[in-house]
């Protein structure tokens, strides 16, 4: 990643990969950074996140920074402080394609803006908006997590329990990391009634 100096315009960075790969580990050490650097961050993650905290982004390693509950893309945006200079959001999928618009909007006024979340869904196809944030983009990341089967390199999410739904929060209990030889995309919806 390159280092950019405090007189550039804002800029968009996305970190993205499957679910286990290191996505809000790497987040929230980017906000720290930033903290130590005495920038005035904000962080967001969607309502419908609740897995570890309601105040705070937590990485399934425990790691975690406070954070902002939203309901919707447009919130971050009417929540931003002007003299916010770092703003991090979390678990990207879960917010519709507005998010696109208020990440370029936040980049616009000046502001480094870090989005985190899986770039597909358990069916392996692309989750938006993640894609159209990856096309705007002047940083990305692609994390990898370990195949829980076969200790290669996973860049999937297999879901483990039955349900069509696109959107399921879960963690462990219901998914784990696959590389694509080991990736089934019928296995969350095979046990289904």
């Amino acid at each position: 990643m390159v280092e950019r100096h405090s007189n550039d315009s804002g800029w968009i960075e996305v970190i993205t990969g499957s679910m286990f790969s290191g996505k809000s580990e790497e987040l929230i050490r980017r906000l720290r950074r930033a903290k130590i650097a005495k920038r005035k961050v904000q962080s967001f993650k969607p309502a419908i996140d609740l897995r570890f905290s309601e105040e705070h982004i937590v990485s399934h390693s425990e790691m975690r920074i406070e954070s902002q509950l939203v309901r919707s893309a447009i919130e971050i945006l009417e929540a931003s402080a002007t003299d916010t200079e770092v703003v991090g959001i979390d678990e990207g999928q879960f917010f519709d394609s507005d998010l696109v618009g208020v990440a370029n909007q936040l980049a616009v006024q000046g502001k480094r803006v870090i989005i985190a979340g899986l770039d597909m869904d358990y069916l392996g196809r692309p989750f938006e908006p993640m894609p159209l944030l990856l096309a705007v983009a002047e940083d990305i990341t692609k994390t990898r997590a370990i195949c829980m089967q076969c200790g290669s390199p996973a860049t999937y999410t297999q879901r483990l329990i039955a349900s069509r739904e696109r959107v399921v929060v879960g963690a462990s209990d219901a998914y784990e990391a696959r590389c694509r030889a080991c990736f089934d995309p019928n296995l969350g919806q095979a046990n289904e009634s």
